[in-house]
């Protein structure tokens, strides 16, 4: 009776894993969760106080153009052109209820049933199972700790087939935290755009990177980028607002007008309290981005820091919210050991088996919202599960 592209696909696993929460004893203290992409830190006063000005104007409650707020798409087309030294304008961008609809918009407009995108391995589960429900074919690209857990730039070229649409990456990764350079970045856009497909980056953590003032490459001032390029963002995560779920497609005029007609059957438009709250703070709240950007770099920092002391455990990647680590049970499913971490050590992580076929023997750490103490405190909860 149901939908089989619905019934087949896995339940949403931060809520599985959340779940989890009522097994654990709670002797070591309080619980640990280092499952979700979530800051551990509230949002600017001003950003709340803008939210709650916009909550009460009137305007808000009433239906926004479909591409979103001109003044949103402005103050972003000026903060993205600044970033990457760039000029995209207004028309090329189009706001979102969130980054994975952002996605899911955009490859309706480049894919139907027997079409593929072709995705990097581990993959976003978000991603996967997105694909899995409209009835577009997945293509893979394994990734390796060999290589820094990021693609060859080979084995794109080989997996891209006559059906293939797109290649979508993410960087900073999820699940892998891996930064892909700007010089691969470039290779896949220049792969892409040679076999004439669309290469759609998400770049939700891209105000996470390791240092200051890093480009992640410079697409958007290449010629004739926009007939390629399908770059995603979610303003969510850098300011801490992941209730009220915003983000942003950009890409050349002619594709902003495909994704409006997709937008307009699924949410006419995207919520109007944050758009009109964040329009300012883009300009506004840049210094309290880079101390945030300082404080998840000092993070991660510390996460390599502390799995290098653990025998048996090996951190594979690093960067931005998350840590890809293999576990020391081979042979164990991954979400067996997530479940046993969860009940006797009471930290919560996602196992490796929801990031795609062969990562049983690996989980993926956020700690984003996780203080450098507790950080600096998995040690001891992590070794409980030897004895």
């Amino acid at each position: 009776m149901f939908n089989p592209a619905i019934s087949k696909l896995t339940a949403p696993p931060v809520s599985v894993v959340q779940d989890w929460r009522a097994s654990y004893h709670g002797r070591l203290g309080e619980l640990i969760d280092m499952s979700q992409a979530v800051p551990g830190y509230a949002a600017h006063p001003e950003m709340t106080a803008a939210l709650e000005c916009a909550a009460a104007d009137p305007e808000s409650a009433r239906y926004g153009r479909v591409e979103g707020d001109i003044e949103l798409r402005d103050a972003y087309a000026a903060h993205l052109g600044a970033f990457y030294n760039a000029s995209p304008v207004a028309e090329e961008i189009l706001i979102t209820s969130g980054c994975n609809q952002a996605f899911v918009a955009a490859v309706l407009a480049v894919a139907g049933h027997g079409d593929e995108i072709l995705m990097t391995r581990p993959c976003y589960f978000n991603h996967e199972s997105a694909l899995g429900m409209l009835g577009v074919g997945i293509g893979y690209v394994d990734c390796h700790a060999a290589n820094g857990m990021l693609p060859e730039i080979a084995d794109i070229e080989a997996a891209i087939g006559a059906n293939t649409r797109s290649v979508a990456i993410v960087s900073p990764n999820n699940p892998c935290g891996s930064i892909y350079p700007p010089e691969l970045i470039d290779e896949i856009f220049s792969l892409c755009k040679a076999r004439g497909i669309w290469l759609i980056l998400d770049e939700t953590y891209r105000d996470f990177l390791p240092e200051a003032d890093a480009r992640p490459h410079g697409l958007l001032a290449r010629d004739g980028w926009q007939d390629t390029l399908v770059q995603l963002y979610s303003f969510s995560k850098s300011y801490c607002m992941p209730g009220h779920r915003l983000g942003a497609v950009t890409a050349g005029s002619a594709f902003v007008d495909e994704l409006a007609k997709i937008i307009d059957n699924i949410q006419i438009c995207a919520p109007r309290t944050p758009q009109i709250a964040v329009t300012p703070m883009l300009a506004s709240l840049a210094g309290w981005r880079e101390e945030n950007r300082q404080r998840i770099a000092a993070r991660s920092t510390l996460f390599s820091e502390v799995m290098a002391e653990l025998d048996g455990w090996e951190l594979l990647s690093t960067g931005a919210y998350f840590g890809y680590v293999r576990h020391p049970f081979s042979g164990t499913a991954s979400i067996e050991v997530a479940k046993r971490m969860a009940r006797e050590a009471g930290v919560l992580t996602i196992p490796g088996t929801f990031f795609g076929d062969g990562q049983e023997d690996f989980l993926r750490f956020a700690f984003a919202n996780a203080g450098r103490g507790v950080i600096a405190g998995l040690p001891e909860r992590l070794t409980v599960l030897d004895s």
